[in-house]
């Protein structure tokens, strides 16, 4: 464990001055188990009905609904529907954007599921959202993501122009900047969004939860492996930035307003500039729980 000493965390138990790969384990990067095929299914099916309702309740939202959701008949189909209306613009038009993202998402079956979950996640851990519809028609920080998606696929099949020009876009619309070649997993929260930072080598585990404003950035001009590692589990809160390659535990939770700059060990809690040990994370799951406070109470 790393030693807390007069408020910081001791030197010897923070190096970590390498710009290679932090760890050597595996990672958590949404392996679409099978049985997530049913649970999309069901998603699918909650987000038609919502819509039907919707539109029932507010016919000024009729066409939007028609367009996105009831005339599809699947969710990859639904997903590039809306994206296509959000970041369709001169350069590139709906009639032209809309193909391609459908294209990429019904031949990726793996980047639906994953958004699927990132759905299902938002409405367990979001009070305020009481259904999938609701993330795919409002929620910025989940068509950002799902936008990322889209520009990983094309990443990694070599159309890195194209992928740079989605999170170009992307940028520019919501107001989130997350490189293509980042590796992110499933069941992620972006909460709010705003001027949320992945830089390229990030590496974010499922099931993990990440407020407005957080940086996950590198540190001078070092190449190779420099952003952080996000295990699985973890909270970080508002305003946060984890700079360099660093690992963040499985499980851990990092305060609002932050700067983490050493790793972090699996379910601690860390605050403060720079970030120090504030205690152990009493919940077992604090991406789940969105619990804001610290070890001592205070609002992290």
């Amino acid at each position: 464990m790393h030693i807390l000493v007069s408020g910081k965390f001791s030197q010897k138990s923070m190096e970590h001055n390498q710009p290679t790969d932090a760890s050597t384990k595996d990672y958590k990067l949404c392996h679409a188990p099978r049985e997530m095929e049913e649970v999309a299914q069901k998603i699918w099916q909650r987000i038609r009905d919502a819509a039907v309702k919707m539109a029932e309740d507010e016919g000024q939202l009729r066409h939007l609904l028609e367009d996105v959701v009831i005339s599809r008949a699947t969710l990859a189909e639904s997903l590039a529907a809306r994206l296509a209306r959000k970041l369709s613009r001169e350069d590139m038009q709906r009639d032209q954007l809309e193909p391609l993202l459908r294209s990429i998402l019904l031949s990726n079956e793996r980047e639906v599921l994953s958004a699927a979950r990132d759905m299902e996640a938002i409405v367990d851990r979001d009070p305020a959202c009481q259904s999938e519809l609701e993330p795919l028609l409002f929620y910025k920080g989940f068509m950002a993501i799902t936008s990322y998606r889209v520009a990983h696929v094309l990443w990694k099949n070599d159309r890195k122009a194209l992928a740079l020009y989605f999170q170009s876009i992307v940028s520019e619309i919501f107001g989130v900047d997350i490189h293509p070649a980042a590796r992110i997993g499933c069941a992620i929260m972006l909460d709010h969004a705003n001027s949320v930072v992945i830089g390229e080598t990030s590496i974010i585990e499922d099931n993990v939860s990440i407020l407005h404003e957080v940086t996950l950035g590198g540190t001078g001009k070092q190449t190779g492996d420099r952003h952080p590692i996000v295990r699985s589990g973890v909270l970080i809160g508002a305003g946060s930035k984890i700079l360099g390659r660093v690992e963040i535990g499985e499980c851990a939770k990092i305060g609002a307003g932050s700067v983490v700059l050493q790793d972090v060990h699996p379910y601690q809690t860390v605050a403060g500039v720079p970030a120090v040990l504030v205690g152990e994370a009493i919940e077992g799951n604090p991406a789940m729980g969105m619990d804001q406070t610290l070890s001592e109470g205070n609002s992290i």
